[in-house]
């Protein structure tokens, strides 16, 4: 994979530059992995993996509310994103499978209850698939995975070697943190998370992932994964904002015909982060799910 130089990409990730940031670092086989952990340690284990680009803060209202709940809660950054270390390889769904099940492993981590968010949807589901054991409950927040997610012509484009590559390093700093916006239903939350969205982008290996990412399909369909999980009949909930036009509400019936015993609640006037814009009802919903 190309190393091309991106101007806005000033920091390496390493021991040095890592210093003072929060959560916990940890050394696993696949990379450097930025995680935090919250609530009690001997609690039943929820672990909240995030989408395609923006790292484990999006899950801010989730992780406080389940930590005071008496879980263990786990989050952490997939590769590329975050403060996760940028490995120079394919950015394909066995990659951050081995991730998670490298992490989880590491950290004692049984019996889990997987939440999946927008590409964390396709992200739990392969794990499940290779890993039912592990595995009690599956959630899903606006999964992507049902069909191939609508690229604009730009990140089609940068799909394209070299080409993309241009692109991304001239126009992909600014369209990139444009594109947080469309996640929301509201826009007071917008220039906030904007903000912490763009820290992540200083730290050299962002952009190559990103790239890569595009490029092993993981906005596409993995309906067949998603299909095979729901034969295992393991407890599972599908929760959706009604107005998300990142993964539109209608790939909902392809997911709930995949999983068709899951437990589903629709979000009106709520775009793509539910458990974000509606958190307290969210939070109810996956309360009673996980004490169920």
């Amino acid at each position: 994979m190309i190393n091309f130089p991106y101007l806005d990409e000033t920091i390496p990730l390493n021991e040095e530059t890592r210093k003072g940031l929060p959560g916990s670092f940890i050394t696993l086989p696949s990379g450097v992995t930025h995680y935090e952990e919250g609530g009690d340690k001997n609690g039943k284990a929820v672990v909240l993996v995030h989408g395609f680009s923006v790292p484990y803060f999006i899950y801010d209202p989730t992780f406080e509310f389940l930590s005071k709940q008496g879980f263990r809660v786990l989050r952490y950054d997939l590769l590329g994103r975050g403060f996760s270390d940028r490995p120079n390889s394919r950015y394909d769904i066995s990659l951050f499978v081995r991730q998670l099940k490298e992490l989880l492993e590491a950290l004692d981590c049984k019996n889990i209850s997987l939440v999946g968010l927008s590409m964390g949807g396709p992200i739990t589901a392969a794990f499940i698939d290779a890993y039912p054991d592990d595995v009690a409950k599956h959630i899903l927040i606006d999964p992507c995975g049902a069909k191939p997610i609508s690229l604009s012509p730009l990140l089609e484009a940068v799909k394209i070697p070299i080409l993309g590559e241009i692109l991304i390093g001239l126009f992909g700093t600014g369209s990139m943190v444009k594109s947080v916006a469309a996640d929301m239903f509201s826009p007071r939350l917008v220039e906030q998370f904007q903000e912490r969205y763009r820290n992540q982008m200083r730290y050299r290996g962002f952009k190559r992932a990103i790239l890569s990412t595009l490029r092993c399909e993981m906005l596409g369909s993995f309906i067949e994964i998603f299909e095979r999980v729901g034969k295992l009949k393991k407890p599972a909930l599908i929760l959706w904002g009604k107005q998300d036009t990142t993964v539109p509400f209608e790939q909902s019936a392809d997911i709930r015909n995949a999983i068709p015993h899951a437990e589903f609640h629709a979000f009106d006037n709520c775009g793509h982060i539910p458990h974000y814009e509606r958190a307290s009802e969210v939070n109810e919903f996956l309360l009673e799910f996980l004490k169920r």
